[in-house]
């Protein structure tokens, strides 16, 4: 018998400072038995980090090949897509292709990870995964985070010039959003 999915209530303010962005939501977020608190944050994070109007969480790894994070449009279209940890490249080119003229994002989980996939990307000829969004959070930030398995998430992430300001469970922590090249 499988191990059913820990719903996790999330009560987030977040801000993107230099969007002009402001807001708050409250929702259920299921975390899959087999993925980590600090998986559960890169998702919380990226969320704060490209949110627009309609972005909702996916179905997480019960549904591999589906985004971590999606907006879609009235009309059917995709307008943002994302994905976290460590998606290969290949995956992200067939997101980008498929998806025209919706922001793909991708929140890797360490700036090694993100260096990996340019490399790979590289030699693979995947130019068009490289136009993507591209950005990692910092580890220490994750494990930080990921420290606490409270069922109930009430956080505060403000996003400032590619630097992530987060509040949770009484505890304030920053880091850089690392991005390619920096």
């Amino acid at each position: 018998m499988a191990l059913p999915s820990t719903l996790h209530h999330l009560d987030l303010h977040f801000s993107q400072a230099d969007a002009g962005i402001d807001g708050e939501v409250s929702l259920k977020v299921a975390r899959h038995p087999s993925e980590s608190m600090e998986r559960l944050w890169l998702r919380i994070l990226a969320f704060a980090w490209k949110w627009r109007e309609g972005l909702a969480f996916g179905p997480g790894l019960c549904e591999p090949d589906a985004p971590d994070l999606a907006a879609i449009l009235p009309d059917g279209r995709t307008r943002v897509l994302v994905r976290v940890g460590k998606p290969e490249p290949k995956r992200i080119e067939r997101d980008v292709n498929q998806n025209a003229g919706a922001d793909v994002a991708v929140l890797f989980e360490s700036p090694r990870r993100l260096e990996a996939f340019l490399a790979e990307a590289r030699e693979g000829r995947f130019q068009r995964a490289m136009t993507a969004d591209l950005a990692a959070a910092d580890p220490s930030l994750l494990r930080e985070l990921g420290s606490n398995e409270e069922r109930r998430i009430r956080a505060s992430v403000t996003l400032v010039a590619d630097h992530l300001y987060v509040e949770a469970g009484g505890r304030t922590v920053d880091a850089p959003l690392h991005r390619p090249g920096s």
